[in-house]
């Protein structure tokens, strides 16, 4: 017992005294113009331009040019293209069989789609997604959301039901037009810089029949192997009064999952990090869940693929206004969009301008035929004298902008990142007298000016299960 609790001092010792000799933590003048160009009355003038065609219903009729989801879809491809001709913009169209519920006829879908293009990394992608269609739930509005998932008595709705609503006035102000007037102002401000990494601002159809948008966006991009770095998906980030009263306008829930130091909840460390650094007026909530109890969002389908996704939304709703016809203007907050969408433009900035995160697992050896395969372990190791933490990782894309790496540190408890040390440009680094059973590990890198990756953590696998044959 006298060497382990050495070890505990000294990894509390650790955490308590380390500081980053370098400082990556100041503010990046890039980043803050970007932040501060967002517009309040950019996203006001966004925001009522949607309310006005009356319904944005993916089911509704697609060929009136000035209501429904056809005017909608045909307007945001044309203010994407408005804003710079560095800006490349399409549709993604699937035609959607009939089935369930929801989807009461066959449909085309249109996702809206605008690449930014990386100049150093233009194969690393930084996704900022929201959904452009709406709902009117007609008369089935009224409870809030149940553990089932079921809002407004969805669950109960018959297909001609869902028929007879898909034309009722849908304004969607804060479900979704909030979130599009985001990713909207973010393609405007961002398009007029350039980037290492590219950036692509997706507009979601078919969210409120089932996620039906986003699913095959990222099944597509599974499919084609994307270098999908990162997805900042904003659905309601328009209220700061919830429907039971309470009023909160200076923070916002960024929901990634329950696995511990998965990708998605890296993304989510650092949305606090950067949101909270160029606007300190927001306080940043992490919720290690999902997505709220029941209930999801066009980030889950990124994540059951693989990729690094996060919800961002408010954490004040108001049930009463969600799938109606009073989900207005009048009944969200612009200036707290606003806010929100600033967060969003320096998480995404930050990330387009940072070096990939480094690799911090082991590249499995081609086994023999027949041969049982091991799959990547992390290079985390005892050390030669078995008491220290030998970390060691690799270099991934270019290293032309590469400052170096910065080692990180947390007690096994603690939910966020508490101390790190700068390393240098090197690939390998030995903390002495430090069990690497004390703590939690991760590497990331960082610019020349500053700006920091997501952070790759040192994730230990789990002991597969054994079976054992008895004699009998």
């Amino acid at each position: 017992m006298r060497i382990h609790r050495t070890f505990l001092a000294a990894a509390a010792a650790l955490l308590c005294t380390l500081s980053t000799p370098a400082d990556p933590k100041a503010v990046n003048p890039q980043i803050k113009k970007i932040v501060d160009e967002i517009s309040e009355a950019r996203i006001q003038a966004t925001i009522e331009k949607l309310v006005s065609f009356g319904t944005r219903n993916t089911l509704s009729d697609a060929r009136d040019p000035q209501r429904g989801v056809g005017a909608a879809r045909q307007w945001l491809f044309n203010e994407f293209q408005s804003y710079s001709p560095r800006l490349h913009v399409r549709f993604d169209k699937w035609r959607v069989k009939k089935q369930g519920q929801r989807i009461f006829k066959d449909v085309d879908l249109y996702d809206v789609v605008a690449v930014l293009p990386g100049k150093l990394m233009p194969e690393t992608e930084i996704l900022v997604t929201a959904h452009y269609d709406s709902l009117n739930l007609g008369q089935r509005q009224a409870p809030p959301p149940s553990a089932d998932g079921s809002i407004g008595s969805i669950a109960a709705m018959t297909p001609e039901e869902f028929e007879r609503n898909a034309n009722l006035p849908a304004p969607g102000a804060c479900d979704d037009g909030s979130g599009i007037a985001a990713v909207l102002e973010l393609a405007r401000v961002m398009s007029q810089y350039e980037f290492d990494k590219t950036l692509v601002f997706i507009a979601f159809a078919g969210e409120e029949q089932g996620l039906v948008g986003s699913t095959l966006e990222a099944a597509q991009a599974k499919k084609a192997n994307e270098g999908i770095e990162a997805v900042l998906n904003n659905d309601i980030i328009g209220t700061e009064v919830s429907g039971n009263g309470r009023i909160d306008n200076s923070s916002v829930s960024v929901y990634s999952d329950e696995i511990m130091d998965s990708p998605s909840q890296q993304l989510a460390r650092l949305a606090r990090e950067m949101g909270q650094r160029y606007v300190p007026s927001m306080q940043v909530q992490v919720m290690f869940l999902q997505d709220r109890l029941g209930r999801g969002g066009d980030h889950t389908p990124f994540q059951l693929e693989g990729f690094a996704a996060v919800r961002i939304s408010t954490p004040n709703e108001n049930y009463a206004n969600q799938h109606t016809a009073t989900d207005t203007v009048e009944n969200m907050s612009v200036p707290y969009t606003t806010r929100v969408a600033r967060i969003n433009s320096a998480v995404a900035a930050s990330l387009a301008l940072a070096p990939r995160p480094p690799a911090v697992m082991t590249i499995p050896a081609p086994q023999a035929a027949g041969a049982a395969g091991r799959g990547p372990t992390p290079m985390i190791s005892r050390g030669q004298s078995r008491y220290d933490a030998q970390l060691r990782w690799r270099t991934t894309g270019s290293d032309a902008n590469l400052r170096g790496f910065a080692v990180v540190i947390r007690r096994t408890t603690s939910p966020f990142w508490e101390r790190e040390i700068f390393v240098g440009k090197v690939n390998e680094y030995t903390l002495k007298d430090v069990s690497i059973d004390d703590a939690r590990f991760g590497v990331k890198a960082i610019g020349v000016d500053g700006t920091e990756s997501l952070v790759s953590p040192y994730v230990y696998p789990a002991r597969r299960k054994v079976e054992y044959e008895t004699v009998q």
